[in-house]
C-alpha cells in the first residue's frame, strides 16, 4: 500500500493569507501545507480521500490520472470545496466516480452542489455515484474499507481503516466503542491542530495521547495549523514513532 499526502493543513491552508508569522513566511516547502486530502494505492486502486478547494492542483501536482473511488470523510467546505474538479475523471474514465460517505456528508453535498443534481442533465456538472456508509466494513473493487466514526464537535465523521493502516481526521472525540476498530493499526494518521486547545479539533497533546494508546508502529500528524509550529522546530519534540507528515509525502502502509 502507497500513501501520498495530497495535503496536510487545516481549513485556511498555511500561508494564512494575510498572515506574516514565521510558519507563514517559512521557505521550508515542509510549513506549506494545502487542504487536507490524500491517496491511497492498494491492490491496483487508487482511492482518495477528500477533495477540498485545492483538489485541483493536488491532482496536478501528483499526476493523478485515474480515481477508483473518493472517501470522503465529512460534508465541511475544505473537504468537498474540490468536488466540480472530478469533471475531468468522469471525462478519462467515461463513467461517473464512486463516492462513499455518511449520510450527512450526502446531504451537505447535495446543498453545496444542487446542479450536479438536477433532473435535467447537465453535461458539464460533476458526475458521482454515492454509496452511503454507515459503521459496516465496506468494499471498493476488492478492497476492504472499515469506517470509524470521530466526532468533530458534534458532527460525525468518518475514518477509514484499509489494512493495518488508518486515516483519521478532524477529530476531537472517538468512542470506546470505534477505538476498537483502531486495534492493531500499524500506521496511524492523526489530526493536530496546534498545541492550544480546540472545540472540535485535537490538540497537539490529544493526537499524541490516541497515539500512545493506540500504539501504532509509525503514526503521522496531518490537519495542521500555521499555529502548530515550524515543521523542523517540531519533529525534534516528538516521540520516535511520531513524525509530521507534509505535503507530497509518500509512504510505504
Amino acid at each position: 500500500m502507497k500513501v501520498t499526502f495530497l495535503g496536510t493543513g487545516t481549513s485556511g491552508g498555511v500561508p494564512i493569507i494575510g498572515c506574516s508569522c514565521e510558519v507563514c513566511t517559512s521557505t521550508d516547502p515542509r510549513d506549506k501545507r494545502l487542504r487536507t486530502s490524500a491517496m491511497v494505492e492498494v491492490d491496483g486502486k487508487v482511492l482518495v480521500i477528500d477533495a477540498g478547494p485545492d483538489f485541483r492542483y493536488q491532482m496536478l501536482r501528483a499526476n493523478v490520472t485515474t480515481i477508483d473511488a473518493l472517501l470522503i470523510t465529512h460534508g465541511h467546505r475544505d473537504h468537498i470545496g474540490g468536488l466540480d474538479d472530478i469533471r475531468p475523471f468522469n471525462y478519462l474514465q467515461g463513467q461517473v466516480v464512486d463516492l462513499y460517505c455518511d449520510r450527512h456528508a450526502e446531504a451537505m453535498i447535495h446543498e453545496q452542489y444542487p446542479y450536479a443534481f438536477r433532473e435535467v442533465d447537465y453535461a458539464f456538472a460533476p458526475k458521482v455515484k454515492f454509496h452511503r456508509v454507515s459503521h459496516e466494513t465496506f468494499e471498493v473493487q476488492g478492497v476492504r474499507i472499515t469506517p470509524i466514526e470521530v466526532m468533530h464537535y458534534k458532527l460525525p465523521v468518518l475514518a477509514f481503516r484499509i489494512a493495518d493502516f488508518a486515516y483519521i481526521t478532524d477529530a476531537k472525540t472517538i468512542s470506546d466503542s470505534e477505538k476498537e476498530k483502531l486495534k492493531g493499526v500499524r500506521t496511524l494518521v492523526v489530526n493536530a491542530l496546534h498545541a492550544n486547545e480546540h472545540i472540535a479539533h485535537h490538540t497537539l497533546e490529544e493526537a499524541l495521547a490516541l497515539i500512545a494508546e493506540l500504539q501504532p508502529e509509525t503514526a503521522y500528524l496531518i490537519h495542521m495549523s500555521h499555529q502548530f509550529g515550524l515543521h523542523a522546530a517540531m519533529e525534534g519534540r516528538l516521540p520516535a514513532n511520531v513524525k509530521i507528515a507534509y505535503d507530497g509525502l509518500v509512504i510505504e502502509a
